[in-house]
C-alpha cells in the first residue's frame, strides 16, 4: 500500500550531510528503489526513470521535482517495498534539491504569462482608483472562472461577444455616474438586512446601535430623496418604546419613536418615513435601534449597555427602501467629479486644451504608460462629438471616459516580447509596476508608482515601495482576493447549514465568522507578523456575537477587538470558524473535507481525485461523530481508499471536537468525541493542539505553501516544475526575518519570474 504525502510530517531532521550523495550514488538510488516500478513497461504513476541521468537534470526538470516530492514526503518507495536508510534517503532529497536550485539559477525560466485580461475585482477597482468612483462596478459582469485556486489566472480570463457588450454596457453606465451626465428619473430600490437577531452592528454605526442594517449608496444627483424603514418584530411587554434611528454618514437624520399598542401580542409591521435632501455621490445610510441604556451620542457609558439585548430588539428593520431622486438640482461636486474635472475651460475660451488635458491624464492612468498621439487624437475626436451631441463640455468629456473604459488598452494587460522565441529578458519598469499595483491592490498602479516607473527609478526603491503598497488601505484587496480564495472564505455567503441541528446558527454568525479570519490575516500583513501565525497565532479577532459561539466570556459589544485566545481549544487559522465551516457538510462534520483542507492550504500537497466508483459511506455515518469514525475506518479496510484515506482522515480528525459551524464540543450524545489521530510511521496526537504542535515541527513546508499561492496569486498563471525553486527560494530568503509577511512578499517581487518573462515560440 502506498504511503501517502503525510509522511513529510514524520521525516528524518537533521541528517543531511551525513551521508554523502554524488551524481553516482543518486543514479544507483534511483536504480535501486525505483526503476522496478517506474520503468517503461508499466509506468506507475504516470512516471518512468529509465533514462534519466542525474548528471544531465535539465532535460528532464518535470519528473525530478515530481521525485523530489514523492522522496521528500516519504511518499515513495511505498510501505513494503525496500526503501534506503533514513539517512540516505534524507541525503538523496537535500542533493536533488540542492541541484535543481542551482539549475534554475543556471539557466532561468521565468515563464511566458498570457495577455492577462481585468476580473472582476481588478476592473471594479481600477475605475474606483481612476475616476474616484467608490461602487461595485463589476455587478453586472460575469462571473471570473478560476484556475489553480485563483480568479486572475491569465489562461481561464476568456473574452466573448456577451462580455464585451457588459463591459460596453458598464462603460456607459459607469461614464455618466462619473461625470454626472446621467438622466436619472424617479425610482425605489429596496434593502434587505441579514436574518437572525442582529446583535452585530455595522462598523459605520455607533456601538449603540443593533437590529438594522448599514448600507453604502451613490446619489447620483444633488436632490431630494426618501428614506423608508420598514420594522417588524413581536415587542416585549411592559418596555420603552423602541427608538429607530436613522443616519447618512454616521449623523442621526431622524430618532422615531416606535409606537406600540400595549395590547398588541401579535408580530407588528411600522413604515416610518422622511425626505430630506442629499448632496450626490457615495453617502452611508443606516437604520438601527438604540440599546436601552445606550441612549447618548458622545460620553461615558454603562457597562451594562453591552449585555444581552434588552427585549425590545425583539423589533428590528424588516427592510429599507431609498426613493428618488425628486426636484434635482445639478450633478453635485462628487469625489468622481473632483477627480475627472482637475481643469474647468474659462467662459468664452476654448475648450479643447482642457479636453487634452484631462484625457490624457485619464488615459495615462487607464493604460499604466505615457499615452502618444495615437492614443489621445481618437479620444479627442470622441470628446468633439460627445460634446456636439450631448451641448456641454461635460458630456464630451463622458463620451472620451466612456471609450477609455472599453480601450483594450484599459481592460488587458499585454507585455511586450522580444524578437527571438525563447529569449529571456527583463520586463520594463512599467510593466513590473502594473505586476505590482496588480499583485497588492488588484488595482491599477497610483500616480507614485506610476511615475517612477516612466522615470525607470522603480527597481531603484522596489523594497520601499512594496512597504507602502502595503501599508495603504487599498491592500485589503490581498484580504478579499488572495486571502478570500487561499482560505475559501468566498464560500461562507452561501453555506447554508440544516436549521434544525444548528438552530443557533444566523447571518449575524456568518458575518462574524467572516470577518474574524479577515481581520486576522489583515492584521498579519499590516503589523508584518510571522506567516507561521496562520498556525500558531494565540489571539484572534472576536465580537460578542463570535465569542458566545466559542464559550468565551467578557467580549462584551458588537464591534471586533484582538482577543487571547487559551492555545488549546482555538488558536490559527485551523480554528475559525470559518474554516471549519467551509470544510464540513451541512448536516455533520467531514474528516475527509477539513484534511483534504489542510493538504490542499497548509501542506500544499493536496489528494488525487478518488477512484471511480467508491462508495458512499453509511448514511449513519451523519448521525454522530462515533458512527462517523466507525465508518472511515470501514472506509479505509479498502485498499483503494486507504491510499487517500490514511493521510486525510488522521487531520480532519484532529478537529473533530469541532462541529460544522465551528463550535467547541467534548461531548456527543452523552459519548466524549474522539480527536486523536495517528499518523503513518507511529505519529500520535490528539485535538487542534497536537495537530499544530505536529505541523509547527515542520513549519517550513506551510512558508512554501503560502510561497507557492502568493506566487500563482502574484504571475496570474500555474506554477510549472520551473518555478518550484523559486518557491524554496522564496521560503530561505524569508527565513532570516521570522518569515515576516513582507519578506515573503519581497522575495517573490525580487525573483525571477516576477521580474523576467520569456518570448514564447510563435
Amino acid at each position: 500500500m502506498i504511503q501517502k504525502r503525510l509522511w513529510l510530517l514524520l521525516a528524518a531532521a537533521g541528517v543531511y550531510g551525513q551521508t554523502a550523495v554524488t551524481p553516482s550514488v543518486a543514479q544507483t538510488l534511483i536504480g535501486q528503489y525505483c526503476q522496478g516500478c517506474h520503468n517503461e513497461g508499466n509506468r506507475s504513476g504516470g512516471v518512468s526513470v529509465e533514462g534519466l541521468k542525474t548528471t544531465a537534470m535539465g532535460e528532464a526538470g518535470m519528473t525530478w521535482e515530481k521525485i523530489l516530492r514523492k522522496v521528500r514526503t516519504g511518499e515513495m518507495p511505498p510501505l513494503g517495498l525496500p526503501r534506503p536508510k533514513a539517512a540516505d534517503s534524507a541525503a538523496f532529497v537535500h542533493w536533488l534539491e540542492t541541484e535543481l536550485d542551482h539549475q534554475a539559477v543556471a539557466k532561468r525560466n521565468p515563464g511566458s504569462p498570457l495577455v492577462h485580461r481585468l476580473n472582476r475585482a481588478e476592473y471594479s477597482n481600477a475605475i474606483r482608483d481612476l475616476l474616484g468612483l467608490r461602487m461595485d462596478h463589476a455587478a453586472s459582469l460575469p462571473a471570473d472562472d478560476s484556475g489553480y485556486g485563483f480568479d486572475n489566472i491569465g489562461s481561464v480570463l476568456t473574452v466573448s461577444p456577451l462580455l464585451m457588450e457588459k463591459y460596453m454596457a458598464t462603460a456607459r453606465r459607469v461614464s455618466r455616474l462619473a461625470v454626472g451626465t446621467v438622466k436619472a428619473s424617479a425610482a425605489i430600490e429596496r434593502f434587505n438586512p441579514g436574518k437572525g437577531p442582529a446583535l452585530d452592528a455595522s462598523d459605520d454605526l455607533p456601538l449603540n446601535l443593533r437590529g438594522g442594517l448599514a448600507l453604502k449608496y451613490h446619489f447620483p444627483v444633488d436632490a431630494e430623496y426618501s428614506l423608508l424603514v420598514r420594522v417588524r418584530g413581536t415587542p416585549a411587554a411592559k418596555t420603552p418604546a423602541p427608538k429607530l434611528d436613522v443616519r447618512i454618514d454616521g449623523q442621526r437624520v431622524k430618532l422615531h419613536d416606535v409606537a406600540i399598542d400595549p395590547n398588541e401580542e401579535a408580530q407588528i409591521t411600522r413604515n416610518y418615513e422622511l425626505r430630506l435632501p442629499i448632496k450626490a455621490g457615495l453617502h452611508t445610510i443606516g437604520a438601527s435601534f438604540l440599546t436601552e441604556t445606550l441612549k447618548l451620542e458622545t460620553g461615558v457609558v454603562s457597562r451594562r449597555g453591552f449585555g444581552p439585548p434588552p427585549a425590545f430588539t425583539n423589533v428590528s428593520v424588516d427592510y429599507l427602501q431609498i426613493g428618488g431622486p425628486f426636484n434635482a438640482t445639478g450633478p453635485g461636486d462628487t469625489e468622481s467629479r473632483k477627480t475627472i474635472f482637475h481643469c474647468r475651460p474659462a467662459p468664452g475660451q476654448p475648450e479643447p486644451p482642457c479636453a487634452a488635458q484631462i484625457i490624457s491624464r485619464l488615459a495615462r492612468r487607464a493604460y499604466r504608460r505615457p499615452v502618444t498621439p495615437a492614443d489621445t487624437v481618437p479620444l479627442m475626436n470622441l470628446f468633439a462629438l460627445g460634446r456636439k451631441d450631448g451641448g456641454s463640455f461635460d458630456a464630451g468629456i463622458e463620451t472620451a471616459v466612456r471609450a477609455i473604459l472599453v480601450s483594450p488598452s484599459f481592460l488587458f494587460r499585454a507585455e511586450r516580447d522580444a524578437t527571438t522565441a525563447n529569449s529571456v529578458h527583463a520586463v520594463s519598469d512599467l510593466e513590473l509596476a502594473s505586476r505590482l499595483s496588480f499583485f497588492l491592490w488588484s488595482s491599477i498602479p497610483d500616480d507614485e508608482l506610476l511615475l517612477l516607473a516612466e522615470q525607470k527609478r522603480l527597481r531603484q526603491v522596489l523594497p520601499q515601495q512594496v512597504r507602502r503598497m502595503l501599508a495603504d488601505s487599498k491592500a485589503k484587496s490581498l484580504v478579499e482576493n488572495f486571502a478570500g480564495q487561499w482560505l475559501q472564505l468566498r464560500n461562507i455567503p452561501s453555506w447554508r447549514p440544516d436549521p434544525e441541528k444548528f438552530p443557533q446558527f444566523d447571518d449575524s454568525l456568518r458575518i462574524a465568522m467572516q470577518r474574524e479570519t479577515e481581520l486576522f490575516f489583515e492584521y498579519i500583513v499590516r503589523e508584518d507578523r510571522s506567516v507561521v501565525d496562520f498556525i500558531s497565532a494565540d489571539y484572534s479577532f472576536l465580537n460578542e456575537r463570535l465569542a458566545r459561539h466559542y464559550g468565551i466570556k467578557d467580549v462584551k459589544g458588537p464591534y471586533f477587538r484582538k482577543v487571547t485566545m487559551n492555545g488549546e481549544e482555538r488558536g490559527g487559522v485551523l480554528t475559525h470558524a470559518s474554516v471549519l465551516t467551509v470544510s464540513s457538510y451541512p448536516t455533520r462534520t467531514s474528516p475527509v473535507l477539513r484534511g483534504k483542507w489542510i493538504l490542499e492550504n497548509i501542506l500544499a500537497t493536496p489528494p488525487p481525485p478518488p477512484p471511480p466508483n467508491v462508495p458512499d459511506l453509511s448514511e449513519k455515518a451523519a448521525n454522530s461523530a462515533k458512527d462517523l469514525r466507525a465508518a472511515l475506518e470501514k472506509h479505509r479496510a479498502s485498499a483503494g481508499c486507504a491510499s487517500c484515506h490514511s493521510r486525510l482522515d488522521p487531520l480532519g480528525f484532529a478537529l473533530e471536537n469541532f462541529d460544522a459551524t465551528g463550535r467547541f464540543r467534548a461531548v456527543e450524545d452523552g459519548a466524549k468525541v474522539d480527536a486523536s489521530g495517528s499518523l503513518p510511521g507511529g505519529i500520535h496526537f490528539v485535538g487542534p493542539a497536537g495537530l499544530k504542535k505536529v505541523l509547527l515541527e515542520r513549519q517550513d513546508y506551510f512558508v512554501e505553501c503560502i510561497s507557492e499561492k502568493l506566487l500563482t496569486y502574484a504571475l496570474g498563471r500555474g506554477l510549472e516544475h520551473f518555478d518550484l525553486p523559486v518557491v524554496r527560494q522564496v521560503r530561505r530568503q524569508s527565513a532570516a526575518k521570522e518569515y515576516r509577511f513582507s519578506e515573503l512578499v519581497l522575495a517573490i517581487v525580487n525573483s525571477v519570474p516576477f521580474q523576467m518573462r520569456r518570448t514564447p515560440e510563435r
